[in-house]
């Protein structure tokens, strides 16, 4: 551990310090650990997926309409609604979890 000079307030402090313990200037930014990394990673991978499910659910859902009886394309709609509503439900849950192991996992100063 070696001493570095304050960039505000030319105090000696550790090289391995976050803050200044005088003038409380940041003098560098904590850094997310493996799993804090994993679970950002896992946040934003699951958003990506969820969206394309959901984008290509509903185009998968309304191929072929045109064909249809109306009691067939009321079947299909109604179908498509559910299963909207189940990959919606389920996307809320997942960033409700991942996004508490992210912000759990976060960088701590200090």
């Amino acid at each position: 551990m070696s001493l570095i000079s304050c960039p505000e307030c030319a105090k000696e402090v550790s090289d391995t310090a976050y803050k200044c313990q005088n003038c409380g200037v940041q003098l560098r930014k904590a850094k997310r650990g493996f799993f804090g990394k994993l679970f950002k990673w896992a946040f934003i991978v699951f958003n990506v997926v969820m969206a394309w499910w959901l984008i290509a659910g509903m185009s998968a859902a309304t191929k072929g309409l045109e064909g249809m009886s109306s009691a067939h394309q009321a079947g299909a709609a109604v179908g498509a609604g559910v299963g909207a509503i189940l990959i919606i439900g389920l996307w809320v849950v997942g960033d409700i979890i991942l996004g508490l192991f992210v912000l759990f996992t976060r960088p701590k100063a200090g």
